[in-house]
């Protein structure tokens, strides 16, 4: 996944939550794997303290040490700080809650603040909101939808 990493030439602004990071890593052929590789062709990742401290706490955990060596692990943190479009929360942004997993507005949030057109995300609780009419500048997808959707294809 480094080459990908290194690719900065898109402009599309894509917030990509951690269980599609982690899910790619652990599976290369998969959707979310997919998805990343045409999201960094494509677009920036955008990311936010928050959202990365999220990536960083859940790539820690125990449960990965079979599928992932710490070396990966630090790599894919590293790759992503260098290249990532980094954005703060305003408080005006932060104030707001839309999803019933209060833990889950910080993906929201940094979509906002960086006005970026897609989230792409395996959490129902983000999932459900896509169609918003609070969000409605923001699409948000699954990686399978977001390979087979035809706006994500013409970007």
């Amino acid at each position: 996944m480094k080459a990908e990493l290194t690719q900065q030439s898109a402009t599309v602004k894509v917030v990509i939550d951690s269980n599609v990071w982690i899910s790619a890593l652990l599976n290369q052929h998969g959707a979310p794997a997919q998805f990343v590789k045409q999201a960094l062709g494509k677009g920036l990742p955008v990311f936010s303290n928050d959202t990365f401290a999220e990536l960083e706490s859940r790539l820690w955990r125990p449960k990965f040490d079979r599928y992932l060596s710490m070396e990966q692990r630090q790599r894919l943190l590293h790759d992503i700080d260098a290249i990532a479009h980094w954005v703060e929360l305003p408080p005006a942004i932060t104030a707001l809650s839309y999803c019933r997993d209060g833990d889950d507005d910080k993906f929201i949030h940094t979509a906002l603040a960086a006005e970026a057109k897609w989230l792409v995300t395996g959490d129902q609780d983000l999932l459900v909101l896509q169609g918003n009419p609070l969000l409605s500048d923001l699409t948000i997808l699954s990686p399978d939808q977001a390979l087979s959707d035809p706006e994500w294809a013409r970007v």
